[in-house]
């Protein structure tokens, strides 16, 4: 017998005040996907360290060309609130204070996935995708690899490319910037 469940999906706007008014825990881990609220995994030593690792080599490798945004909120429509682990940003005077990034400013987002890989590349990619992000990268802990999209169309990217451990990366926005 099917059972018909009306859900409840909420807007950017609605799940902000959520946060503002102190619904969650400081120490929740969340994104808005679909209007729907998800947990996030737990962050581990390898994970945090990947991220770690990012944010220095793009913070050298770019200096004051592009923000690099660390774990930090991404707009990337009515019902899509996600938490990249590394954004490179178009640089703006105010910091994002006045308005957070949405795609157009988004110029390579990196999700690290030790444990999330199956979520991040069904889930998330085909969502930057359709949302207009120009590059995805997926670091995946496991194998060594990263999985590279960019070329953005509604139905998911045009181009994608597996790196292995110590083969060169070239952001799309920075082709000049070897990794």
């Amino acid at each position: 017998m099917a059972l018909d469940v009306a859900r409840r999906l909420f807007t950017v706007d609605e799940y902000d005040r959520l946060i503002e008014t102190g619904f969650f825990g400081p120490e929740e881990r969340l994104e808005l996907v679909d209007g729907e609220i998800i947990t996030m995994s737990p962050i581990g030593a390898r994970h945090a360290g990947c991220v770690a690792r990012l944010m220095d080599l793009f913070i050298a490798r770019l200096g004051p060309r592009a923000l690099v945004w660390v774990q930090n909120p991404v707009v990337l429509g009515e019902r899509q609130e996600f938490v990249p682990d590394i954004t490179v940003l178009r640089r703006r005077d105010d910091y994002y204070t006045r308005l957070r990034p949405g795609p157009g400013d988004a110029l390579l987002v990196i999700e690290v996935a030790d444990t999330t890989l199956p979520f991040d590349r069904s889930v998330k990619v085909p969502r930057y995708a359709a949302a207009g992000v120009v590059e995805v990268w997926v670091v995946d802990l496991q194998r060594n690899l990263v999985l590279t999209y960019d070329t953005p169309r509604a139905d998911g990217y045009a181009s994608s490319r597996t790196a292995r451990r110590g083969e060169h990366l070239n952001p799309v926005s920075f082709p000049e910037v070897g990794l």
